[in-house]
């Protein structure tokens, strides 16, 4: 009888375990069965402690010591949305992924909320590299990043500052700091700018009397049909079953409105040429954005970088349309550098 009661425990645990794994999967895309998913915590050089998901092959062995990567983004995003789909088809493929959110967003810590740094987040990078450098199954010589959308950029200056990463992906990347100062296609020029940062300084005074932080405009609730393409596509990811995520702040809510200042003033790929390591610039045929990702190539020196543009893909295509986004480029690349 014990033993029989034995079994019948064990069975329920599993049952349970099944159920209260389907009732926590919190992604916005289906789960692989070939891969294991564990929630983990690091802290970056600031002491603000990030949270990510472990993503490993469901066949790896006690003492493998494999390549791993590191994703975040995109710009507003949590790690239940791009950067967790991209880690769950990369370890499909024999990698050991960790998508983290960024500091101040999603499940990591850090106050106030919802607050962008071009340092800090930059930071995050090599914060997740720490940790995966002490990961016990991690190769710590065969680490490698990548980033989706503005955390592209943050990428490339994570790679110009830390040499511990072998090789880089920026997906459909923006230069936050670029578009931030410049707008898009760098049409607000001196003038206007000084009278952006006089707003935002104003703003400053404000939230310090006030003891809050007033927030910047974000995707609207409805479309109206006049909004430009982009900011439809991104409605379409961000606020719709596709891409929603409570804890993004491109689904439910907004970016602090001085965050920008520090963007404004900190441009992030002033030392990428310097980059030795092998960098891979993804970007859409069609993206609006794609003038960031080819400007960050063309700054780039050596033979071990490279550019591919996706045929008819625009800017939110490489978040989660697995017909546009090239992993079969991207999986090449980082064998080919992390060996």
């Amino acid at each position: 009888m014990f033993k029989n009661l034995l079994l019948f425990v064990s069975i329920l645990s599993i049952i349970g375990g099944c159920m209260t794994e389907a009732k926590t999967w919190d992604k916005v895309f289906p789960k692989s069965e070939n891969v294991n998913v564990e929630k983990v915590e690091f802290h970056n050089r600031y002491g603000i402690t990030l949270v990510g998901d472990l993503y490993t092959p469901k066949n790896i062995k006690y003492g493998d010591k494999l390549p791993a990567i590191a994703i975040s983004g995109p710009f507003g995003a949590v790690k239940e949305q791009a950067s967790g789909l991209y880690a769950q088809n990369l370890a499909e493929r024999g990698f050991i992924t960790l998508a983290f959110d960024p500091s101040f967003t999603g499940e990591s810590k850090g106050n106030p909320r919802d607050v962008a740094s071009p340092d800090i987040n930059t930071e995050d990078f090599s914060a997740a590299v720490d940790y995966l450098s002490n990961n016990k199954y991690v190769n710590p010589d065969k680490i490698g990043i990548l980033g989706i959308c503005g955390f592209g950029g943050f990428a490339l200056n994570a790679a110009a500052i830390d040499t511990r990463i072998k090789a880089t992906v920026a997906s459909t990347m923006y230069d936050m700091t670029r578009v931030s100062a410049k707008g898009y296609n760098d049409s607000v020029d001196a003038s206007a700018r000084y009278e952006m940062k006089k707003n935002l300084n104003a703003q400053r005074t404000e939230d310090y009397k006030n003891g809050t932080y007033a927030k910047a405009p974000g995707l609207p609730d409805k479309l109206t049909g006049q909004e430009p393409l982009f900011v439809q596509q991104y409605f379409d990811y961000y606020k719709t079953k596709r891409g929603f995520h409570k804890r993004s702040i491109n689904s439910n809510g907004n970016w602090n409105t001085t965050s920008s200042l520090s963007l404004i003033n900190m441009p992030i790929l002033q030392y990428s040429d310097e980059i030795q390591n092998a960098v891979l610039v993804v970007h859409g045929e069609i993206a609006h954005s794609r003038y960031f990702g080819e400007d960050a190539f063309k700054k780039l020196k050596g033979d071990n970088k490279k550019l591919y543009i996706v045929k008819g893909a625009n800017h939110v295509d490489l978040y989660d349309n697995l017909e546009k986004i090239p992993f079969d480029i991207i999986e090449n690349f980082y064998k080919e550098n992390l060996k």
